[in-house]
């Protein structure tokens, strides 16, 4: 794989988050506006963009790489869930603090960014490889993920219990329905007009170009010293999205012959950090600086990061 097309794709994408900062400045883009197109990206375009990954007129991915590649996923993650808990101690954060690392550590952004990025640089082929890790996402994220931060809310309120509990409702999403929906038309070969692809095409091609303005617009409202003064966030980065996604690559390489597969689990495993721990920090009343801080921080340095870490693939 060429480094210079993984370079040009993050150049790309720094140039987006640029002109998102550039429209906030100027008034053109609010945080009621940026909220808005948040919800059209999560709920519409990006799990389009998985579907019509699946409508694709082309060579299809056997069954038994689909199972492979979600056992890839959940070993990537039962890998993150002990990691989450040593890279706090490693880093010495404070105990009242190691919540954050520790949701930094499991869920990246493999929605926001994984998905126009695993298009761009990996090919759309790559697509149903990536709902597939979508899907283990959003079962840990509404389990494990919502039960910790629902315990912290209670930590940091006791005076008060968190409002919102988890049902199997929570994971009924847009994106998981969509996701399931994309792998059983895909293993199913089922043929749908063309006027429907191309009209949902339209819709996923917006994806990568909103994604990034609305991070830019996150970017505009950041206090630098709040970001870039906190060290060991630069140390967790290179834990985190250069040492582990390498580590992983070794573990896997024996065993995956697939170059597509392990080089999606890869890109997945070396994402910054998604928002979810913040939405779900903001529902339970959860300090949040920390968070809000180490995802803006690790998606600007993973334009860096990232080639670092596709040079072993």
């Amino acid at each position: 794989m060429s480094i210079w097309v993984v370079q040009k794709q993050m150049i790309m994408i720094f140039v987006f988050i640029l002109i998102g900062v550039y429209l906030y400045k100027k008034g053109h883009l609010s945080n009621m506006s940026s909220r808005q197109l948040s919800w059209i990206i999560v709920n519409i375009t990006n799990p389009i963009t998985l579907l019509c990954a699946a409508l694709k007129e082309e060579e299809k991915v056997p069954a038994g790489e689909l199972g492979i590649a979600f056992l890839c996923f959940v070993l990537m993650y039962a890998m993150l869930i002990p990691l989450a808990y040593l890279i706090p101690l490693a880093l010495g954060i404070k105990k009242e603090d190691r919540y954050a690392y520790r949701m930094m550590s499991i869920f990246g952004n493999v929605g926001f960014i994984g998905i126009p990025f695993a298009a761009a640089v990996l090919g759309t082929k790559s697509l149903i490889f990536v709902s597939i890790c979508g899907l283990t996402f959003n079962l840990i994220a509404y389990t494990y993920g919502m039960a910790v931060m629902r315990k912290i809310g209670d930590e940091q309120h006791p005076d008060r219990h968190a409002e919102s509990t988890f049902t199997w409702k929570n994971v009924i999403n847009s994106g998981t329905v969509i996701s399931i929906l994309a792998i059983l038309l895909y293993i199913a070969d089922f043929p749908v007009p063309e006027d429907i692809t191309t009209g949902l095409s339209y819709i996923g091609n917006t994806t990568t170009f909103m994604s990034m303005i609305v991070l830019g617009v996150s970017v505009a409202q950041m206090v630098p010293k709040e970001v870039f003064s906190k060290w060991r966030l630069y140390v967790f980065v290179i834990l985190r999205q250069i040492i582990v996604p390498i580590i992983l690559i070794f573990i896997l390489r024996p065993f995956i012959k697939s170059e597509l597969i392990l080089s999606t689990v890869v890109v997945m495993a070396a994402m910054p950090a998604a928002n979810m721990p913040l939405m779900m920090a903001k529902q339970y009343g959860v300090k949040d600086d920390i968070i809000s801080a180490g995802i803006i921080l690790t998606t600007l340095l993973s334009i860096v990061t990232i080639p670092v870490v596709m040079m072993f693939l």
